[in-house]
């Protein structure tokens, strides 16, 4: 009898173990790593329209903000600003209420949005950051990087983690590019980056695909759109990779940055895009 008991123990744990997982792993929250630069850290006017609560759209702030009540690694209503304590509305925001619109009521949508205005894709290169991250000696720059503790990547990565504990993540969101314009070697770089965030959260490429947005058009007057015929050539790096159009949507008067409606609009083509992948 009690050789029986001794056999049937490492199932009895392993039993448990996935309990346990299953019961603190809603398969139901579904999670979205966004990152990139200005554009994705939220340079639109947060608007009156932009500021109700929706059911089943939360975010899990990337830094602490006691004004706002919201501190790392918890859960809250994904009011924006969404990426830091200061800035404004974000493709993020657009992107997680069209989301929780069309999908399922049982499914709700998370987002964790770690950005830094003016920086090069580099920066997320967990083995050259520090190199970019002192590549721009204006104060508001640093200021921009030392609110992540001198490591938006590591940041990143922290957060996710803890966001794993509750959730699946389902995709990854990029809005970059400004910074590299005519650099052709920024689909590797950006490979490099995202395979990195799969390794170090454990997660599969044909499982997590990563959603990039184009700069602002050329129908808009984009000062940096010579960068979009490289962002498109990015699936051919990365399978799993789909590249969101800019076309249309509306720009500040700096011709870099989406005004509020362009970024709802962007928003909107990130989920849009999504929901194809998922199926809906």
């Amino acid at each position: 009898m009690k050789e029986h008991l001794f056999l049937r123990l490492p199932v009895v744990i392993l039993l448990v173990l996935l309990t346990t997982n299953i019961h603190g792993q809603d398969p139901n929250f579904h999670i979205y790593l966004c990152f990139g630069q200005s554009n994705m850290e939220g340079s639109a006017a947060i608007e009156e329209q932009d500021k109700q609560e929706v059911d089943g759209f939360v975010m899990m702030p990337a830094m602490d903000c006691p004004d706002e009540n919201r501190f790392m690694g918890n859960w809250y209503p994904a009011v924006p600003p969404l990426s830091s304590c200061w800035h404004g509305l974000s493709p993020a925001d657009y992107f997680g209420r069209t989301m929780v619109a069309i999908l399922p009521d049982s499914i709700k949508v998370g987002v964790i949005n770690v950005a830094v205005g003016g920086c090069d894709i580099r920066l997320f290169n967990k083995d050259q950051y520090q190199n970019f991250a002192n590549s721009l000696p204006d104060k508001w720059f640093v200021d921009k990087i030392n609110a992540y503790n001198g490591n938006p990547y590591k940041r990143f990565i922290r957060l996710a983690k803890e966001a794993q504990k509750s959730g699946v993540i389902k995709g990854i969101l990029l809005h970059q590019g400004e910074a590299n314009e005519r650099d052709e070697n920024w689909p590797k770089y950006v490979k490099g980056v995202y395979e990195n965030m799969l390794r170090d959260l454990g997660l599969h490429a044909n499982k997590v695909p990563l959603l990039a947005g184009e700069v602002v058009h050329a129908d808009q007057g984009g000062m940096c759109s010579s960068m979009n015929h490289i962002i498109n050539r990015l699936p051919y790096f990365i399978p799993t990779a789909h590249v969101i159009s800019s076309a249309g949507c509306a720009v500040r008067e700096d011709n870099l940055h989406f005004n509020s409606d362009g970024v709802r609009k962007l928003g909107r083509r990130y989920a849009i895009e999504m929901l194809s992948i998922l199926g809906y």
